[in-house]
């Protein structure tokens, strides 16, 4: 009888023991499990500045951007770290399972595997997965510079690469990346990037004076008094010399040296000329025109088409206006600023100048 006792009070213990033990795992199990969710709600996200710009703070002794610089270069590291403790906490996490629910472990492993991602996406979950990472940084530092060859081997390669998606594939994409550029950027220096790239795509014909807007004098015209009263009043400092028609041009009159000529020694208007006349084709680019201004040192071309008809005139000033995106503001603005005259006699509109890829 007494053996009997004796029996069934081991039974006991070990039942007892056994009940306890599988408390104990069933709270490992638990505490896993948070471990696990929060593991997974941990989230790399490269940082937000460059690596160039990074890089050029480091140099001026930025001690946040060598910080933020040396994490974004060990990214890949972490990224594996987490994902070896994510795996081995969820190998622990099964093993307490099977020790706390025994066969049944596998499948509370199993319904974990399934819904911890969406766990790991609550808000809940955010905070104390921030806290664990602030805490892992450490450790992972130390991790990374003894353990090199090993995350050489285990690296996760396809972590996300910042700089790829900081790319611009289009020139509207880079000036939508201007216009969003916040205070980095001025409203003035956002114009002048804007009218620089733009710049090259844009035509003669954009820009130029138009035919109807053109003042001429005939080469046979006496520059006396009156007239040289009626060309300054044009408001013109450059006028194209006709013989006939516009579509003759045979000189350029600059009314700057009339300044001078003396009333007994006036003459007509082909005397008094630069009989030097340059042209630009109506399709040809600003970056064509601007190159051709610079090369033949002149201010002012008579604009062409397929027919050698005269359509337009193009100063410099019209050229370097549309380049920088303002309008150059001097005291011979008023004769330097064709379109500006043509608009005021209704011959263009400023306001609806167009950009036109070729």
């Amino acid at each position: 009888m007494r053996l009997i006792v004796e029996k069934k009070l081991k039974l006991y213990d070990i039942m007892a023991y056994n009940s306890c033990m599988s408390v104990f795992f069933a709270i490992i199990t638990v505490v896993l499990t948070v471990l696990y969710v929060c593991l997974l709600g941990i989230r790399l996200s490269p940082s937000t500045i460059s690596r160039f710009e990074l890089r050029r703070r480091s140099l001026l002794r930025d001690n946040q951007a060598k910080k933020a610089l040396a994490r974004e270069e060990r990214l890949a590291d972490y990224v594996t770290l987490v994902w070896l403790k994510t795996n081995l906490v969820f190998l622990f996490l099964i093993l307490s399972c099977l020790a706390a629910f025994g066969w049944w472990g596998i499948l509370y492993g199993f319904i974990v595997a399934v819904c911890a991602g969406s766990a790991a996406r609550l808000d809940v979950i955010r905070a104390p997965s921030e806290w664990l990472w602030r805490h892992l940084i450490p450790m992972f530092d130390a991790t990374i510079s003894k353990a090199i060859p090993l995350l050489r081997t285990l690296r996760i390669d396809n972590t996300v690469d910042s700089d790829v998606y900081r790319r611009f594939e289009s020139r509207e994409e880079l000036e939508h990346l201007i216009k969003v550029s916040g205070s980095v950027l001025s409203s003035r220096e956002k114009s002048l990037i804007a009218s620089g790239l733009a710049f090259g795509n844009e035509r003669v014909c954009d820009v130029m004076t138009p035919r109807g807007a053109i003042d001429t004098i005939n080469k046979d015209e006496f520059l006396g008094p009156l007239v040289l009263d009626e060309l300054h009043a044009t408001g013109h400092s450059r006028l194209p010399v006709v013989d006939g028609d516009i579509d003759h041009i045979v000189g350029i009159l600059h009314l700057h040296d009339l300044l001078t000529l003396h009333e007994k020694k006036s003459a007509v208007a082909a005397d008094a000329m630069d009989s030097r006349v340059f042209y630009v084709h109506e399709d040809d680019t600003l970056d064509h025109a601007l190159a051709a201004f610079i090369k033949n040192r002149r201010h002012l071309f008579v604009v062409i088409n397929d027919s050698r008809e005269t359509v337009g005139l193009l100063s410099l000033e019209d050229v370097i206006e549309r380049m920088i995106g303002r309008q150059i503001m001097d005291e011979d603005d008023i004769h330097e600023d064709l379109h500006a005259v043509a608009a005021q006699r209704g011959l263009v509109n400023n306001n609806t100048r167009h950009h036109v890829d070729i």
